[in-house]
């Protein structure tokens, strides 16, 4: 069976050709089980920093609807760019332009999965939640996917919205309300996105470049993109001490933001420092896996105060 990425380096006319049978681990996938993941801890934290009883049948279901609805939205995600992850390297060998998943099958999957997510969510604890997760989940296949990702290179920054929503699903979904809790969580992922997505971006512009899509260092050009990711990085600094300030953030937690921030600096400074070939590329990457080393301790650093009893007020 040729497909679609074979067809388009044989310059022949695209075409996804019907899978022989998509496999389980196929349609795994498709729902991008490594941003769920970040998605379920992300919500968690959102939970627990509400400070409420969370009753555990609820609060499971919760967190399944939520990383289902995250699924979701990567599975319409990967339908509606079929044809860009044919031509990019990282992407090429994706459910979809491998012809592994029929399109019509994976959007019929993402709608699927969609609904029922918002819906249980829903009937299990409330409509505040539930509407969030649609929003969250509109947001990203439509708003992100189909408009600002091919239209525009602030497409991350604005786009990050989407994937900074889980910590308020998730407290809406505990205490049905939203507080200044999951705002302030929110906010930290939002800013930390454009740092850590546009490290990747600085070595693989050729790839962007080849699929016709507006990222910042093909729009701007590689210096003015240095230049922003450590403006974010200096703005992700107070706004990740926001929780020691708002007294839900505690010592172990301070201390975390606190290094964790000055090195998400010295990283963004040794990247513009670092402009071609190989030392490029290594402080390029080195950004990127730091960046999300940095977001998973701050996070963790919360979920441990607030769930093994270690949260110790800086400001008593």
């Amino acid at each position: 069976m040729t497909s679609l990425s074979n067809s388009l380096s044989a310059g022949a006319e695209p075409q996804i050709l019907s899978p022989v049978g998509g496999e389980v681990s196929d349609f795994f996938a498709l729902l991008k089980p490594r941003v769920m993941v970040l998605v379920i801890f992300t919500a968690l934290v959102g939970m627990l920093v509400s400070n409420v009883h969370i009753q555990p049948v609820v609060g499971s279901i919760s967190l399944l609807m939520i990383a289902v609805g995250a699924g979701a939205s990567g599975c319409l995600n990967m339908w509606w760019d079929a044809d860009i992850d044919a031509v990019m390297t990282r992407t090429a060998k994706r459910p979809i332009p491998d012809g592994r998943i029929r399109p019509d099958e994976a959007l019929a999957f993402g709608v699927v999965l969609s609904v029922g997510s918002v819906l249980v969510l829903g009937l299990a604890s409330n409509w505040l939640a539930a509407g969030l997760l649609a929003f969250t989940i509109v947001f990203y296949a439509v708003v992100y996917s189909m408009w600002l990702k091919r239209a525009t290179p602030q497409n991350i920054v604005i786009g990050g919205a989407a994937g900074a929503l889980p910590p308020m699903v998730g407290q809406a979904a505990v205490t049905g309300s939203l507080g200044i809790e999951s705002f302030v969580l929110f906010m930290i992922i939002f800013i930390w996105t454009p740092p850590h997505f546009w490290a990747l971006a600085l070595i693989k512009s050729a790839d962007y470049a080849k699929a016709g899509i507006p990222m910042m260092p093909n729009v701007a050009g590689p210096q003015s993109t240095r230049r922003q990711i450590i403006a974010y990085s200096a703005l992700l600094f107070p706004v990740g001490l926001a929780p020691v300030f708002l007294g839900f953030g505690g010592w172990l937690y301070a201390v975390t933001a606190f290094v964790g921030g000055l090195a998400m600096l010295a990283f963004s400074v040794h990247v513009f420092r670092n402009r071609e070939g190989e030392p490029e590329r290594k402080a390029a990457m080195g950004m990127f896996g730091f960046s999300i080393l940095h977001l998973f301790l701050m996070f963790s650093a919360l979920l441990a105060e607030q769930s093994l009893g270690l949260f110790r007020p800086v400001f008593a």
